[in-house]
């Protein structure tokens, strides 16, 4: 059955309402690598008590309303679907604890045809529940490669950050350890395909793979630390899209480009094995 694209713009999604404190910012930071070397005080700063800070991307876990393409009447062959792209702006630095309110919205569909699928565009606005301030604008990309063919528009969307044609400014290493996708569950993905090697297997991987948005997250470390001195208060937006899974254990490279003032372009890429898992990256943030 296609889907309707009318229906789906109306659709109203559920506001979600969430209080977190300094152990789940500890968590997250955990599961995309923060502390992985216990003497870089960098790192220490997002994984201790006593000096704590939040990761500017752990707002992407924040105020999510759930798997409603499955549990609501959308029409969606949510089998198929895949995470595109995602794109995370901050108005203000994460606090460390706070309750915050999601709402979430259908913005965009666009028909690329009956063999190619859809493309989904949802926003999230994130708000501190007692000052109403607005924390975080994210938006997430979601291909329907099962949906497409319904009639709808061609042409929309948005236009990703190009690859730079010139060798990199930089490039920044950062490995992760072989638990790491069954830390970053803990945050609230608990999909097996990222922990279970039988339903890793019937997906058509070898093991279980790293979460998309923790490779999203180690992307914004590796440019906060690149561009930023580590200082998360710098960080203003990042965006990439999904190319190629990660493993846990995997080492990303991360290949910078300054193109401008404050601005950056990246991209990230297994070496070992020859695959770009992050493409069309870009960084905002402060100078010093």
């Amino acid at each position: 059955m296609a889907i309707d694209p009318d229906k789906l713009m109306a659709l109203s999604l559920p506001e979600v309402r969430q209080t977190y404190g300094q152990r789940d910012c500890i968590l997250y930071a955990l599961g995309v690598g923060q502390g992985i070397d216990p003497l870089n005080e960098g790192q220490l700063k997002y994984v201790d008590e006593t000096k704590l800070v939040a990761m500017p991307t752990m707002a992407n876990v924040l105020g999510h309303p759930g798997f409603w393409m499955r549990d609501m009447d959308t029409g969606i062959d949510w089998v198929r679907i895949v995470h595109g792209e995602q794109s995370c702006r901050l108005h203000r630095p994460l606090p460390v604890s706070a309750t915050v309110v999601g709402r979430n919205r259908i913005v965009d569909i666009v028909d690329k045809g009956t063999d190619k699928g859809a493309l989904l565009y949802v926003e999230r606005t994130l708000t501190d529940a007692e000052s109403g301030e607005l924390l975080a604008t994210l938006l997430q990309t979601v291909f329907c490669r099962g949906d497409g063919g319904f009639g709808g528009k061609s042409e929309g969307g948005r236009a990703m950050t190009p690859t730079p044609d010139r060798a990199p400014d930089r490039t920044l290493d950062m490995p992760t350890h072989t638990q790491l996708a069954l830390i970053y569950r803990l945050s609230g993905d608990l999909n097996p395909l990222h922990s279970d090697p039988a339903t890793a297997r019937k997906a058509g991987f070898e093991r279980p793979i790293l979460h998309g948005l923790a490779t999203f997250g180690i992307a914004g470390a590796a440019l906060t630390r690149a561009c930023c001195d580590d200082e998360p208060s710098r960080f203003i937006a990042i965006s990439a899209r999904f190319s190629a899974p990660v493993f846990p254990g995997d080492t990303i490279s991360f290949d910078i480009w300054d193109t401008g003032p404050g601005q950056a372009a990246f991209r990230a890429r297994v070496a070992e094995r020859n695959a770009v898992v992050l493409s069309h990256g870009s960084f905002e943030y402060h100078g010093e």
